[in-house]
């Protein structure tokens, strides 16, 4: 991999060395810098918790299911799945990990992850779709994705549960984020530091689920 990158800026053109992210990554055995967008949340807002049943979608390369099962614990369960397998992954004293690999957006690929588990206390969601260059294609995609993962999460998700989703913000953002709010008792808009700031991704928090009243009459009913 290069050390660094050229950006064009204007007429100019400037080296830009891997980041402080990139480096700690590698030091701490992860496979990717996005693991310290999952853990400085974990840190302010303790979305994981010892024992927890986690799902974690667009789970490739990994750190992110690596950091969830060193936080759950042996007694937890990490599930992650994502169009690319993952591996080489493994975790000392940590909750088990299973990957799977499929098309969210397919039926199939929801059916077998209620064959490993009936419900999750946190679904982690840092999936994106591959750029096109066009930006409101591209936008529109992350949010299919985003309303995927927050579709998976009405119907997995356990009373009091978290969700913390990627989201790239655009015309449709405030829409996405009025649907997610009437689900939890608690949500919030959140930009990591480690988040690229050329980037406009930033991630949706919800805590403490409550099922929909109507879907809980149905259910009683």
């Amino acid at each position: 991999m290069e050390k660094f990158q050229l950006v064009r800026l204007g007429a100019s053109i400037v080296k830009k060395v891997q980041d402080h992210y990139f480096k700690q990554a590698k030091k701490d055995g992860y496979p990717a810098r996005s693991v310290y967008k999952l853990e400085e949340a974990q840190k302010k807002y303790h979305l994981l918790k010892k024992g927890d049943t986690v799902l974690d979608l667009g789970c490739s390369p990994g750190s992110w299911a690596m950091y969830a099962a060193q936080v759950v614990g042996p007694s937890g369960l990490v599930i992650g799945v994502d169009l690319q397998p993952v591996k080489g992954i493994s975790v000392n004293n940590g909750a088990p990990l299973r990957f799977l690999v499929g098309n969210i957006l397919h039926q199939e690929v929801f059916d077998e992850i209620l064959s490993q588990t009936f419900g999750v206390s946190v679904l982690l969601s840092d999936m994106a779709p591959r750029t096109t260059g066009n930006k409101w294609s591209d936008q529109q995609q992350s949010l299919n994705l985003s309303r995927r993962a927050l579709e998976i999460a009405s119907t997995l998700l356990k009373e009091g549960g978290a969700f913390y989703c990627k989201v790239f913000e655009g015309d449709d953002f405030k829409e996405f984020f009025d649907q997610v709010k009437p689900s939890f008792l608690k949500t919030k808009v959140v930009k990591p530091k480690s988040s690229r700031s050329e980037s406009r991704e930033v991630f949706i928090l919800g805590q403490g689920f409550r099922r929909p009243q109507n879907e809980m009459t149905s259910l009683i009913d």
